[in-house]
């Protein structure tokens, strides 16, 4: 085709006539060359969305979804993590320890915790196969290696790893890129945040192979006291394009230091000092407080992932994943005057006494190992989309401590471990899915789907005491759905799915009778597309077995403690709405109203069994809502005004009051400005972020424990309460730019 334009333009010196023929030509054949570059990158792009195909939905699927794109997420990719990106995405609560939105970050959708959102990334699972929860803080800047996002409220379609509890996140990286291109970010911000980005790609050499890759730093000092963050990480990626193939070879990691801010603070601590930040604090030889300098977790994650992709012809393709990943690291503590017994030592004699106490240093390590492999076919004609695959993976994960430094050290040698056990998991899963066509208005939506999980330890934990499970669990996941559309341009559909899905290694630990809880979902909803008005209506009911529920107490390394709560549910209604009033401005809101309750909770309150009846499950909001006021004045300007309303939720499951959270309504301002100049680079795109503009003194997150004091008077117990708040900062901004070559 180039040789033959190449021929056309040198036709062109002879007459008129010939050079009108040619210019016709020239311009046909040019067009035509434009669709093949055109249709080979749909292609690639198609081939891409393989990689995802078998966790994802469609748009016309009865499954509630949203769909977040790399330019959702450049629009705010100023170095806050993904959670606080999704913030805005209907029944979704984000919060931040450190309070800023760098660092340690969690996300709640329904109400539902990290711990029951299942998350993949190219279709890989991402949680952690014995917390079950994700970490997004050894993600540094991922978010700027995303091609696109798919958040599925409820149980979703069937997926790989931990069971989707009620919501699902699953990721694609970045596509395969055409032409060579590179770009340079950098943001600043309040509480000396900053990140640093550096992106290229080769494009396609011998229209084939590319490498593309990132390095990036994300370091800040966080809104609450010493909650530091420094986030280096990496993304490298190797790709072959075939007509009918595409392979990657994809890793990506890096490492995170954070400073503890996971203690919170007391009601009165919220109202006279919100900074501050108990982590670290002793008192020294004069009786003044202090605070040591690396009360830090230290954590490196590298994944290793390879995809073979091929489409057969019109009608079969296949995809295959691998993947390893390798994760160690600790946190350390300085304790004051802890007890010898607890890390196994024998007490001294220290000038004719007896020392059973020191201060020390101890660090609590992490050393695991994961291996993943995904396959699935995919058969598609005019009729019918069926998917079928398989999942296995297998963790082997290290749990040891070390004190690291002591004042009396006791019989104690250097690199003793002072408890140390081992986990092992399995987990294979099979599935079959299918969307069959009926007619031109309706179609089936089927999802079978087995998994069986094997869980092992062996060794002794934190609290040196035996920890021994050998649990085997077996899963049947059905889900099934019906879509029918009205016209063109309105669609009803029904859809009910079961999930089923075993404890974590914290509920072994916390519980000696613990049980797998089991979701079963009903979602019915209405979907209206048109020019100017875009509306999503959704209703569902989430019934729940032994559900694994916030006690809104926490452990001693800051994780939720979970109980069975017997019967309870999830019931609500989701509605959002794009609506364009005119070529400039846009609203788009949500609101989610729902209740969420036990139907019965018994307590211990007093020394007593106390039954209270129906109560609200904790973190969960009655209301959730958010809106964004979108103004184009001109087409390389944008500002979006961002509100968020969330509701009064409770930290415990007994409703008791002093675990009460506010509500609380925040607006976040956005301006992105973009500058094409006319040599060196392509463009200069300039985003500005104020997050709570009005400056709310509002708390997100927090945890309610109680406790026996059965010393104030003889023979009478007496319930104390306490609760910890994880106040959010009040106005910050981030600033950046981002140049691209």
């Amino acid at each position: 085709m180039k040789s033959y334009l190449n021929y056309l333009s040198k036709s062109l010196s002879k007459n008129k006539r010939q050079q009108i023929t040619c210019i016709i030509l020239f311009m046909s054949c040019y067009v035509s060359f434009a669709q093949e570059k055109q249709q080979d990158s749909i292609k690639r792009d198609v081939l891409d969305e393989v990689l995802v195909k078998a966790v994802r939905v469609t748009a016309e699927s009865p499954i509630a979804h949203s769909n977040f794109t790399k330019k959702d997420i450049a629009k705010r990719n100023l170095g806050q993590d993904i959670p606080i990106l999704l913030n805005f995405l209907p029944s979704v609560v984000s919060t931040s320890d450190a309070g800023a939105g760098v660092g340690y970050t969690g996300i709640r959708v329904r109400g539902i915790s990290a711990q029951s959102t299942n998350v993949t990334i190219n279709g890989i699972p991402y949680n952690d196969a014995e917390s079950l929860g994700t970490f997004w803080v050894n993600l540094g800047d991922f978010a700027s290696s995303v091609e696109s996002l798919q958040l599925q409220r409820g149980v979703g379609t069937s997926t790989n790893g931990s069971g989707a509890f009620g919501a699902s996140i699953n990721i694609l990286t970045d596509a395969v890129q055409y032409e060579r291109n590179a770009e340079i970010s950098n943001s600043f911000g309040s509480f000396n945040t900053r990140k640093h980005t550096v992106k290229f790609s080769t494009g396609l050499l011998n229209d084939r192979f590319e490498i593309a890759g990132r390095l990036s730093n994300i370091a800040s000092d966080g809104y609450i006291d010493r909650a530091s963050t420094d986030l280096k990480s990496y993304f490298l990626q190797g790709s072959y394009v075939g007509e009918k193939t595409l392979i990657k070879a994809i890793m990506f990691g890096g490492n995170e230091v954070t400073y503890q801010s996971w203690f919170g603070i007391d009601a009165e601590t919220l109202a006279t000092n919100r900074t501050f930040n108990p982590a670290g604090m002793f008192t020294d030889e004069n009786g003044n407080m202090q605070f040591y300098d690396n009360e830090v977790d230290n954590y490196s994650q590298d994944h290793y992932q390879l995809h073979i992709n091929h489409r057969f012809n019109q009608n079969w393709s296949a995809n295959v994943g691998l993947n390893y990943t390798y994760g160690r690291g600790y946190f350390e503590q300085f304790r004051e005057d802890d007890d010898f017994e607890t890390y196994g030592l024998e007490p001294l004699n220290v000038n004719g006494q007896e020392v059973n106490t020191t201060d020390l240093i101890r660090r609590r390590w992490l050393d695991n190992d994961f291996y993943v492999i995904n396959a699935s076919a995919n058969y598609k004609n005019d009729d019918i989309d069926l998917i079928f695959g398989g999942s296995f993976s297998h963790y082997d994960g290290d749990h040891f401590g070390e004190v690291i430094w002591a004042r009396f050290a006791s019989q104690s040698n250097i690199r003793d471990r002072y408890y140390e056990g081992n986990a092992l998991k399995n987990d294979i899963s099979v599935f079959s899915k299918a969307n069959y066509q009926l007619n031109e208005k309706m179609s089936l939506y089927g999802d079978l789907q087995v998994r069986n999980v094997n869980y092992q330890t062996s060794g002794i934990n934190s609290n040196l005491t035996d920890f021994l499970v050998d649990e085997n669990y077996t899963f049947f996941n059905p889900k099934a759905g019906l879509s029918y559309n009205v016209n063109t341009n309105n669609n009803l559909y029904f859809s009910y799915a079961r999930a089923n899905r075993e404890p974590s290694r914290d509920d072994f630990e916390n519980n000696e009778n613990i049980s797998p809880e089991q979701l079963n979902d009903f979602e019915l909803g209405w979907r209206h597309s048109g020019k100017k008005f875009t509306f999503n209506a959704n209703a569902y009911y989430m019934l729940y077995n032994e559900q694994l529920v916030f006690t809104g107490d926490i452990d001693n390394v800051g994780n939720p403690i979970r109980t069975n709560s017997g019967e309870s549910y999830r019931l609500g209604l989701e509605l959002e709405a794009v609506i364009s009033l005119t070529k400039q401005l846009t609203l788009q809101p949500n609101v989610t109203f729902s209740s969420n309750k036990n139907r019965e909770t018994v307590t211990e309150f007093d020394g007593e069994l106390v039954n209270l009846g129906k109560t609200d499950l904790a973190f969960s909001p009655n209301v959730v809502a958010a809106n964004a006021i979108v103004y184009q004045p001109i087409s390389n300007l944008q500002l979006s005004l961002l509100s968020k309303f969330v509701g009064e939720q409770f930290m415990s499951n007994t409703e008791a009051a002093v675990s009460q959270l506010d509500s609380f309504f925040v607006n976040d301002l956005n301006v992105t400005y973009t500058i094409t100049p006319k040599s060196v680079f392509k463009e200069i795109v300039l985003t500005g972020l104020v997050n709570n503009i009005f400056n709310r003194k509002y708390v997100s997150n927090g945890y309610y424990f109680t406790f026996d004091d059965d010393f104030s008077s003889p023979g009478v117990i007496s319930t104390v309460e306490g609760v910890g708040f994880y106040p959010q900062a009040t106005t910050n901004f981030l600033v950046g730019a981002t140049l691209r070559f």
